[in-house]
């Protein structure tokens, strides 16, 4: 399923510190993976629960 994702890498990922963060939405899930290494396998949670996420990763 990875290869029908459409990737979108974080505007705070970086080429020079190595933190690099991919994400690709669904209506059902948001799947993450680490941009370095796209062979490793990804991780999906709910919509509603990266929104918690990303709601405490902002404040």
């Amino acid at each position: 399923m990875n290869g029908d994702l459409n990737w979108f890498k974080s505007s705070y990922s970086g080429d020079q510190y190595g933190d690099c963060v991919e994400v690709a939405a669904c209506p059902h899930s948001v799947h993450v993976r680490d941009s370095k290494d796209t062979a490793r396998p990804s991780f999906s949670v709910s919509p509603a629960a990266w929104a918690a996420f990303v709601g405490e990763a902002g404040r």
